[in-house]
């Protein structure tokens, strides 16, 4: 049940399309953007991973050292403590590496299919230990004047929530990690319930547990508790191995609207949504039976990492949500989907109604 209208001029962005941040490296993929209007113009703030030029019988990678500058790091493809065959992470005698290093890249429109980088906006790095591998997925929510900022920090310390502020873009208020390891797919509400900001994260347990959507308040942006569990996978359905909160939920007269991603054992990202109720968001009223968009187009079946769809970042306009997504980890995508439509969708399934993970 695909109800996606994607947009003709997809894929609206390539990895050829932006130049590298340095010498020597180059643009693997471009992934899930932020969404965010600015100055009268639609912005996405794109994930851009990069990877140093590869030598035969090599394999390098990027992290950053303790200086804050970029390292790159070689091994020999021989050497028997090295698994490289997964193209997204490299195993190196008990420790793990990424194979790309992220960074976020401003770009902007006029129209919402043509993208460009604007001049006097840099790009975004990680700074610091808990960022020595990039920086990753960031969604933006604007709350009055201040645009805030969650995005994935990523080291061999783990994987946590860092929190940017901003108001022109140019200067960054950098807030820390606010969720610790090992959690990701942060999403800030854009109003209060209350007295309290709420937040949707992903918690994950190898063991007990796993990966889940949870819900958090605070009074600050800063301190986050009263943690619960809202949504967990589903036994062979599509979101059976994991689940991530999407952008910022929209607020409806039925209720907050979530497009969340779901993958399954094969690792096929899909998304759908969530029906929160808008006096306790910790209320699931319904939830997709079925996926709302599924990889179904060529560039989202093959690519760096194939049979993917993930969004963190949409424009609301009326019944319209414009709808921005990482297609195969590689190219960045649009599509429009009618609220109208997904409520629909969720009034018809067993589920609507109930309180249920």
């Amino acid at each position: 049940m695909d109800i996606a209208k994607r947009l003709s001029q997809n894929p609206l962005l390539r990895p050829q399309d932006l130049k590298p941040s340095m010498a020597g490296m180059r643009i693997e993929c471009l992934l899930n953007p932020g969404v965010f209007t600015y100055e009268g113009k639609l912005w996405l703030l794109l994930r851009v991973a990069e990877m140093p030029v590869q030598e035969f019988g090599k394999v390098s990678f990027p992290v950053y050292n303790a200086d804050g500058r970029i390292e790159i790091r070689t091994f020999d493809k021989s050497d028997p403590a090295l698994d490289f065959s997964d193209p997204r992470v490299i195993h190196y005698q008990g420790k793990d590496y990424l194979t790309t290093l992220s960074h976020l890249r401003l770009v902007c429109s006029d129209d919402g299919v043509r993208f460009y980088e604007p001049e006097g906006y840099a790009p975004i790095f990680g700074e610091g230990p808990l960022e020595a591998y990039g920086i990753e997925d960031c969604r933006v929510t604007r709350i009055g004047q201040t645009y805030h900022l969650t995005y994935t920090e990523v080291s061999s310390l783990g994987v946590g929530v860092g929190l940017m502020q901003t108001q022109d873009w140019k200067h960054f208020d950098r807030r820390g990690m606010i969720f610790p390891p090992h959690n990701k797919d942060c999403a800030i509400f854009e109003d209060k319930i209350g007295d309290k900001y709420y937040a949707l994260h992903r918690p994950s347990s190898p063991q007990l547990g796993g990966n889940y959507i949870w819900l958090a308040e605070s009074p600050d942006l800063i301190h986050w508790g009263n943690h619960r569990c809202i949504a967990t996978t589903r036994p062979s359905l599509w979101d059976s191995a994991r689940v991530g909160a999407g952008a910022a939920p929209i607020k409806t007269e039925d209720g907050w609207l979530e497009i969340y991603h779901g993958a399954n054992s094969e690792h096929r990202y899909c998304l759908g949504a969530l029906l929160l109720d808008l006096e306790d968001p910790s209320r699931v009223l319904a939830r997709s039976e079925q996926p709302l968009v599924e990889p179904t187009a060529p560039y989202e079946r093959t690519g760096f990492f194939g049979n993917v769809v993930f969004t963190n970042g949409h424009h609301v306009e009326g019944d319209t949500i414009y709808l921005y997504y990482g297609a195969s980890d590689e190219v960045i995508c649009g599509a429009t989907l009618s609220i109208s439509s997904i409520l629909d969708t969720l009034k018809q399934t067993s589920y609507h109604g109930k309180n249920i993970l």
